[in-house]
Order: structure tokens, then sequence, then C-alpha cells
């Protein structure tokens, strides 16, 4: 951290805060601030590390401004974060051996088919639905499914949680971003504490960021409980998109490397 300038710690803390405002609506802040990690001259396994230690304080944030405002009871959710927890810790050991790479090659296509879910699927509101998997088993698949997922590979897994609770739980949007955060936030301590183990992490970097990431999880989580569905909507989709086409453009994408371009 010593080695970057003012202006470019300045940068990142601006960064955080734009992530931090996405990530409490839509989820996809880790492909603004992984980007930028590596762009700051940032080495790529302490740009994730780091990322790591960021996260959790927008996902925090979030999490205790919708639940201060009833939308999310921390208490009955514990349990689901703790399931998230280790599953995002033995995703991230996982990575350690499975180059997040090759996952990351269906990825792309699963969000665009999330934006197409949520741009096409009538009368999504912030009214919740039937719900199709019981709590108990909510928690024994999809939860540790999704965070697995997460200490794996990563971008897309706040669309994921929220397609989640939207169809297998019936939650409204509203309700469904609520709870999306607390599970982020339990399955990126996890594998934070295995990047921790490692020693790949640049403490002071990732905590200044993790202010920014504070200060726009709150601004984004209150415009998203003004707004409801009308804000979530149309941000996910382009969140979901966004995301799609981040991945795609890398010259060592898969596909890209299959198709020859």
């Amino acid at each position: 951290m010593q080695d970057l300038a003012p202006q470019i710690l300045m940068l990142l803390f601006l960064v955080a805060i734009l992530a931090g405002f996405i990530d409490s609506i839509a989820g996809g802040g880790g492909l603004i601030t992984i980007p930028a990690l590596l762009l700051a001259g940032i080495p790529p396994l302490e740009s994730l590390a780091t990322n790591k230690v960021q996260g959790p304080f927008g996902a925090a944030s979030a999490t205790i401004a919708y639940a201060r405002r009833g939308h999310v009871n921390l208490r009955e959710q514990v349990p689901m974060a703790l399931i998230a927890f280790v599953g995002g810790g033995v995703g991230a050991l996982i990575a350690s051996h499975v180059p997040g790479r090759f996952l990351g090659a269906a990825i792309p296509f699963l969000l665009v088919g999330i934006a197409l879910f949520f741009a096409l699927k009538p009368n999504l509101s912030d009214e919740d639905r039937t719900r199709r998997l019981t709590t108990g088993l909510f928690a024994a698949f999809a939860v540790p499914a999704v965070a697995l997922y997460d200490g794996i590979f990563g971008p897309g897994a706040g669309s994921f949680y929220m397609l989640s609770f939207v169809l297998l739980a019936g939650f409204g949007l509203l309700k469904a971003t609520a709870h999306t955060k607390l599970l982020n936030l339990g399955s990126n301590l996890g594998s934070l504490c295995v990047f921790a183990v490692n020693g790949a992490i640049f403490w002071k970097l990732g905590l200044m960021m993790g202010v920014g990431q504070l200060i726009g999880a709150q601004i984004g989580s209150r415009l998203a409980m003004r707004g409801g569905a009308k804000i979530i909507k149309p941000l996910l989709v382009i969140s979901c998109i966004a995301m799609a086409t981040k991945l795609l453009s890398d010259p060592a994408h898969p596909i890209r490397i299959w198709l020859g371009i």
C-alpha cells in the first residue's frame, strides 16, 4: 500500500463507494473493485484476497440498514449465514486446487439467463409469492450451493442468491435483496478466513476500501428501500449483463480461446 500514490488510493476509495452502492442493490461490485485493484498494480492473487476484505464491509452495512427497517430478521437468518460462511470457506479451499476460469466458462451465460428472467418475468414486485422449498431444504441445498460458488469464483453470487430467494423461497424483490446481503456476508467472511491463512491480503488497502464500501452500501440500500422493485429490477438486469460482458471480454476466457477470438 505504501507504494501506491495518494491519488490512486483516493480513486480506489471512490471505486469502493461505487461498488458498495451497486452491490447493496443488485450485486456485482467485485467486477468493479477487482479490475481497479489490478489496474493499480496489485497482483491477481492479492487483488482477489484484498477484495474479500473490503467486500464484507459493504455486505454488513447493507444488512444492518435492511434489518433496521424490518426487511430481514437477523436472528432467524443467522443459521443460513453460518451455512454460507462454511460454504464460502470450502469454496475458497477448492479454488486453490481448481482454477476458477474453468467454472467461469458457463457463468456469463447463466448471468444472461438471470437477466432475461428478471427482465421478462411479468408481475415481479415486492410482494411475496408461493414458497417452493421449505426453509430447511432451502438452507440445506440452495444456500451452500451458491456459497460454494462464491468461494470458488465469486462474480454474480449475489445474483444467484437473489434468483434462489425469488424462485425457491417465494420472496419479493426487496425482501430477497435484503436477505441476499446477509448470505453474501457469510460466504465472503468464509472465503476471507481462508485467504487470511494464506497471507495474500493487503490489509490496510482492504480496510480503507472497506470504509468506502460502508458508505456506498448505506446509500444504495436506502435507495432500494425507497424504490423497491422499481429500482432493484432494472439495476439487477443491468448488473447481470455487465458482469457477463466483462467476463466474456477477458481474452483468457475458455469460450474465446475455443472460438479463437
